[in-house]
């Protein structure tokens, strides 16, 4: 069945029972149809007149034209008129199609309909206007609220090209972002793929998680990418599972050594040859030595609570170097405060310089190196031992390359450092031979303190 579709005026017209053959797409053409009109009808009625007057032919035409010229005149300031309104109101949506809600056009006729009509183009420019200076002081906010972040949180066109970085850019490339501004996301080393954005280099995707949105700015799409850094996430659950284990075991060699020492201490007393002595002695100072090895590890448990404030680097090596008058420190001044607990930094320092003592050369030097970027203190201690040849494991708790090691000392100081919302990294030497510990701590931001 032949479907036939009507218009709303044609609906209209057969429900009054009136059809009308004129159909008018345009306002043009409604004027164009109304001059013709508007001419016939006045020349038809000025050739009557003069038919009825009794002029000549001549006298007819002349006249019948200068009204059809006067009728085109009158009908050309009409359409003009009626033109240029529209076009200054187009003007005026043009502005604001551009986001420019300040520019106005002047209307062509100062009452009637079209003034109403531009006084409402003004109404919704202040409008819009009003919700886009909202809208721009969410986003800036918005900005703000990024640049305060510790995680990296890039910002990418609809290119996709680069235009905002957090500060936090850093920890992902050593320069400022503004350097890779307008690059594309493959030059900073990320692909697309499984619907979700990772690094090319599998090592950097293993440490990061790219999470990833939309939003719209200046009418434009744009896309947030935030990177998490997962491994220090993994982290924390791998110490809070030693955490766990050392508590149990803890309780286990207590509640198992208390009565084996009581038990060789009371045997001792009675013994009565000097060999069960000192067999039942070693058996207690054992029992001792046990008892304060689990106490030591039990300290990684322990929640502690940070003063931190401004140190003197200068006062902090002179600590160091009393206290290890044995180890030669050499100590290299590039900042002159840092941002830390003085009880914990100090302690971690004294771990680090004993262990670079330990594995260097005898009479050999340990360097200490103080210096500071823009976000961050960071401080260095470099040996000239034989490196490590597995730096996996070297946080691991138990874990040791030395003969008598306990696998305390880099588990503990991992966690103050990483309590100061730091980092803390053993690398071997490239260059030389040795090893450099690099921490690094957050520089204290006196606006927000």
């Amino acid at each position: 069945m032949k479907k036939i579709k009507l218009t709303v005026r044609q609906l209209r017209q057969k429900a009054s029972g009136i059809t009308s053959p004129f159909v008018f797409n345009s306002l043009e053409q409604l004027l164009k149809a109304c001059f013709i009109g508007a001419s016939i009808l006045f020349v038809g009625l000025w050739l009557v007149i003069g038919l009825l007057q009794q002029w000549n032919l001549v006298n007819i035409a002349l006249t019948s034209a200068a009204v059809l010229l006067l009728v085109s005149l009158c009908f050309s300031y009409i359409y003009k008129r009626t033109m240029v309104a529209f076009k200054r109101a187009s003007l005026h949506l043009d502005a604001v199609r551009n986001n420019d809600f300040c520019q106005y056009a002047k209307p062509a006729f100062n009452t009637g309909r079209v003034i109403e009509f531009h006084n409402g183009l003004e109404n919704l420019s202040s409008h819009l206007q009003l919700l886009k200076s909202r809208y721009d002081q969410h986003i800036f906010l918005v900005y703000q609220l990024i640049e305060q972040l510790d995680s990296p949180i890039l910002v990418f066109d609809q290119q996709p090209k680069l235009t905002y970085a957090n500060s936090a850019f850093n920890e992902l490339f050593p320069q400022p972002w503004q350097i890779f501004r307008n690059s594309s996301p493959g030059l900073l080393g990320l692909e697309f793929s499984d619907n979700k954005w990772r690094f090319k280099d599998k090592q950097r995707d293993g440490k990061w998680q790219i999470r990833h949105s939309e939003f719209i700015e200046q009418g434009k799409n744009h896309q947030l990418m935030v990177f998490v850094n997962i491994e220090s996430a993994l982290r924390q659950n791998q110490l809070c599972a030693w955490q766990q284990l050392i508590r149990v075991l803890g309780h286990e060699i207590h509640n198992s050594l208390t009565p084996v020492s009581a038990l060789a201490q009371g045997l001792s007393a009675k013994a009565a040859s000097e060999r069960e002595k000192q067999a039942l002695t070693v058996i207690t100072e054992r029992c001792q030595h046990l008892q304060d090895f689990v106490s030591r590890y039990a300290s990684i448990t322990k929640p502690f609570h940070l003063n931190c404030q401004m140190i003197s680097t200068t006062n902090l090596a002179k600590n160091i170097q009393a206290l290890l008058k044995d180890i030669n420190i050499e100590v290299e001044f590039n900042a002159q405060r840092i941002w830390a607990d003085p009880a914990f930094i100090e302690q971690v320092l004294l771990n680090i310089v004993k262990n670079a003592d330990e594995a260097s050369e005898p009479s050999s030097k340990v360097k200490v190196i103080f210096s500071e970027t823009k976000r961050s203190s960071l401080i260095q201690v470099i040996d000239s031992g034989h490196g490590f040849a597995n730096l996996d494991n070297l946080f691991v708790p138990l874990y040791s390359t030395k003969q008598n090691g306990q696998g305390i000392g880099l588990s503990f100081c991992r966690n103050i450092i990483e309590h100061h919302k730091g980092t803390i990294e053993l690398v071997n030497n490239t260059s030389s031979v040795g090893v450099t510990v690099s921490i690094s701590l957050p520089i204290l931001n006196t606006e927000n303190s």
